[in-house]
């Protein structure tokens, strides 16, 4: 089965028979990746009730709610792993779903489409217009996409709100995912078209 990278590369970061919520799951497909690969006792968190039933159909553990308040309703540390997987630029308050996050999660995985990648920048420079592409495929009018960001953007918001960066990656269409040193951001927020983190409390 083909599955998005950020998707597979997600499955090999959480533990075998490890407990993780999914935020923003949509459909339950990473959920089912992870109980079928790695026997994890997956629950997800999805906005769109449509999404809902037809996880739920699947025998999938996923409740209606809002990432952008209802995480205050989990205990600390409640998950192994909480994964926000290309959701948390379609957010009101993407801060805010981060650090509670972190609170509930002992390892967070958020991935997100880099606006930093340097074909983003040439087309905002030569066209003057919103660019479109596989990670942003819809135009700005219709997108659910309201806090684009780059990946010196992202290491801004985890030193604002105090979050340890445990791993970093860039992600490409058609190559491996590549580690990264998240110190060091420079040609990362340049070459990636997606970035993958993983973060803790400090």
């Amino acid at each position: 089965m083909n599955i998005r990278q950020d998707l597979s590369l997600i499955a090999s970061l959480v533990p075998e028979r490890s407990t993780a919520l999914d935020i923003g799951c949509g459909d339950g497909s990473l959920l089912k990746i992870l109980r079928e690969r790695r026997g994890v006792r997956g629950y997800g968190l999805e906005i769109d009730p449509a999404d809902v039933s037809r996880a739920v159909a699947d025998g999938l553990s996923v409740v209606q709610g809002d990432a952008d308040t209802d995480l205050r309703d989990y205990p600390d540390e409640a998950f192994d792993t909480v994964i926000l997987s290309n959701s948390v630029q379609t957010l009101r308050h993407p801060e805010r779903a981060i650090s509670g996050a972190v609170r509930v999660g002992r390892n967070v995985i958020v991935s997100f489409p880099n606006f930093g990648h340097w074909r983003v920048r040439a087309h905002l420079a030569l066209h003057g217009t919103m660019p479109m592409s596989r990670e942003l495929p819809t135009p700005w009018y219709a997108t659910e996409n309201i806090h684009l960001c780059t990946i010196k953007d992202f290491l801004y918001l985890t030193d604002n709100f105090e979050m340890q960066v445990r791993e970093a990656y860039r992600l490409n269409q058609g190559a491996s995912p590549k580690r990264f040193d998240p110190s060091a951001p420079f040609w990362p927020n340049w070459r990636a078209e997606a970035a993958l983190f993983v973060l803790s409390r400090p």
